[in-house]
């Protein structure tokens, strides 16, 4: 008995050292290491470099063989696709330069319209009349210095008046007549597209009137001026002659046949003004020559460049005007290479008679 009790005391304790060792295994696995961030940083720093640790491969002859038997695309394709981009990039380019520029021209022009405003408010306060000019060579920005002039002004105070062919009843009139039936009312502003002058350029040159016509004309047309000037002083008179180099008119009118939407603007004089250049001349010569007057002066504006015509076109009507309310920031100086009195521009024409036997401008 004595025995028996002995090794069933001995059986278990083998079972409790069993399952105590067991338990004390599962605690250390449990555990979690001890271990120093100085050995995880080296860890991780291991396993970086051993991941990025590539084996160096040594480019030789093989290698390049194996680039050189990939097929290669067609030069020619390479350089056209290349000048495909390059040309769509430039027109890119060129449409937002364009864009710019004419944001600045406005902006540039909006202080003169401003003042522009104020004349035409002391016009209508005093009940004075403005009668404006705009004659000279076709394509010569006359229509586009109007638009800019007028852009900002209150349209029940101007007109803008650009008369056509005359009618058979007119034909029988007084050349004058239908210009004056147009003519301002007290505070009002008419500018006319081409004047009563267009018998004194264009008529005689097309043969649409006769030498009698136009020599009467010529004759009597400073006195029709006189008489509208004399008016208690209420109306004032500026005369614009927008002279063009003829390399300039022809650009012009090159761009007015290939632009579909300028192809209205070409006219029966416009095709034949380039052909009729110095007849066009002669007879400029003789309009600043009869018909400029202390008085009724003309002011000849070189008009090649568009935005430089206009500006200074505005400063000049704004200087033949006096209104209250003028800006003391801004300047009203007009360029002497812009805007130049027809009899100045007379003696130049004469210079260049003597000099080259023909006249240029």
């Amino acid at each position: 008995m004595k025995t028996e009790i002995e090794n069933k005391q001995k059986e278990l304790k083998v079972k409790t050292s069993g399952s105590m060792a067991s338990q004390k295994r599962l605690a250390r696995q449990n555990e979690s290491p001890k271990v120093s961030l100085k050995t995880v940083k080296d860890e991780r720093g291991k396993s970086k470099s051993s991941a990025n640790d590539k084996p160096s491969v040594r480019r030789g002859k093989r290698a390049r063989k194996k680039t050189d038997s990939k097929i290669k695309p067609d030069a020619s394709i390479k350089k056209a696709s290349k000048k495909s981009k390059h040309v769509k990039v430039s027109e890119k380019e060129k449409i937002v330069v364009e864009a710019v520029q004419k944001y600045y021209f406005a902006q540039e022009l909006k202080p003169y319209q401003a003042e522009l405003i104020k004349m035409q408010r002391h016009l209508e306060m005093v009940g004075k009349k403005l009668v404006i000019l705009f004659d000279g060579r076709d394509a010569s920005g006359k229509g586009g210095t109007i638009r800019r002039i007028t852009r900002y002004m209150n349209e029940k105070r101007y007109r803008v008046v650009a008369l056509g062919k005359p009618s058979d009843d007119q034909k029988t009139e007084l050349h004058i007549k239908r210009y004056i039936e147009q003519f301002p009312h007290a505070g009002e502003i008419v500018l006319f597209d081409r004047s009563w002058y267009n018998r004194a350029l264009v008529e005689p040159v097309m043969g649409f009137c006769t030498k009698a016509q136009y020599k009467r004309f010529m004759k009597k047309v400073i006195t029709y001026e006189q008489n509208f000037l004399e008016d208690a002083g209420k109306t004032i008179l500026v005369k614009l002659y927008f002279s063009v180099t003829k390399e300039e008119q022809k650009r012009r009118f090159d761009r007015r046949k290939n632009d579909p939407l300028r192809q209205w603007k070409l006219s029966e004089v416009d095709l034949q003004a380039q052909e009729l250049w110095d007849d066009f001349t002669q007879k400029k010569f003789t309009l600043l020559k009869k018909t400029h007057t202390k008085a009724s002066p003309w002011w000849v504006i070189r008009s090649d460049n568009k935005h430089l015509a206009r500006k200074e076109t505005m400063k000049l009507i704004l200087k033949s005007v006096r209104y209250k309310g003028r800006s003391r920031k801004l300047d009203f100086t007009t360029d002497p290479n812009i805007v130049i009195p027809g009899n100045k521009e007379l003696k130049e024409m004469k210079k260049q008679r003597k000099k080259y036997g023909r006249i240029i401008t």
